[in-house]
């Protein structure tokens, strides 16, 4: 890395926050990490708190860190939470965006940004394919980031991961159930692990993988370029049950409400970021490990 390496990493005491950290850490980024609460500490890592959601404070905020880079994770990320308060979603994921890099545009327009969308987002020419505010609010935030990569000409890109799994605190399905068989490795609960529909299908990548995927979108990403991260295969939740289960010594029943019904799920390919040297590296088999082991080692007390 050369000098001008000082990288803004919002949302860092997430899931995703905090291996973007330990990766950009070891890549050699001098990281600021910036989160709403105290909730985040790394000896090596400067840390600020902003509600991204208050301007004045962003301003404040590139003001003081002056980033030539910045990762943008922070947001609302729960649809359920998204149908409570519609609004609080915008503020979150579109607002805290257009702030962000306003901001820049006035401070350092030569930023090179990565904004991180969403799987979920829906197709703004056909609005029956929206079904929930929380798409909403990640389709305006990616809009907001292609507008303002076009109108100024910022080097603004655009990544949409899948579903990312791997060690650490997530709502995930996959984490969701790992917590479940811990649990029943501990007889703490029935044997018993109860899906709505085992058929659903889902592309999953690790999100180690897809960290690294948005260091090479902050070094060769074409600006107001879109980049879907995910490792191509669509896999049902039966088929994860079916892996998790080679990876216990316990024998549980699955129960599923939904027998025959089948979700069409819309395919995303990860061909364009793989033009840019990207490939994952992390198979399946071990993310779930490496979910497992994280609860196992990390039970409440």
């Amino acid at each position: 890395m050369n000098q001008s390496n000082r990288l803004l990493i919002t949302g860092a005491s997430g899931f995703t926050g905090q291996h973007a950290c330990n990766h950009f850490l070891q890549a050699g980024f001098e990281i600021t990490a910036v989160t709403r609460h105290n909730t985040f500490r790394n000896d090596q890592i400067q840390v600020e708190h902003c509600d991204l959601t208050d301007r004045i404070a962003v301003r404040d905020l590139i003001k003081k860190t002056k980033p030539q880079y910045l990762l943008h994770l922070a947001g609302q990320n729960h649809v359920g939470q998204s149908w409570k308060d519609p609004v609080a979603s915008l503020q979150s994921n579109s607002m805290s965006t257009a702030y962000l890099i306003e901001t820049l545009r006035q401070e350092n327009a030569a930023c090179k940004i990565v904004v991180v969308g969403s799987a979920l987002q829906f197709d703004p020419t056909n609005l029956s394919t929206l079904t929930h505010p929380y798409s909403l609010s990640k389709t305006l935030q990616v809009l907001i980031a292609q507008a303002w990569a076009a109108l100024y000409d910022m080097h603004i890109v655009i990544a949409k991961p899948s579903n990312l799994i791997g060690p650490g605190l997530s709502n995930g399905v996959c984490s969701i159930f790992a917590r479940k068989i811990v649990d029943m490795e501990d007889n703490k609960i029935e044997k018993v692990l109860e899906v709505n529909n085992l058929n659903v299908q889902r592309d999953f990548i690790d999100v180690r993988d897809a960290v690294s995927a948005y260091e090479i979108l902050l070094t060769k990403g074409k600006r107001g370029e879109v980049y879907e991260i995910a490792s191509g295969e669509s896999r049902s939740l039966g088929d994860i049950i079916h892996e998790f289960k080679a990876l216990t010594t316990i024998d549980f029943k699955t129960k599923s409400q939904l027998i025959n019904q089948v979700e069409q799920q819309v395919k995303i390919t990860p061909l364009k970021l793989m033009n840019l040297g990207w490939k994952p590296t992390i198979p399946l088999e071990s993310s779930l490990m490496d979910i497992l082991n994280f609860y196992r080692k990390n039970k409440p007390v």
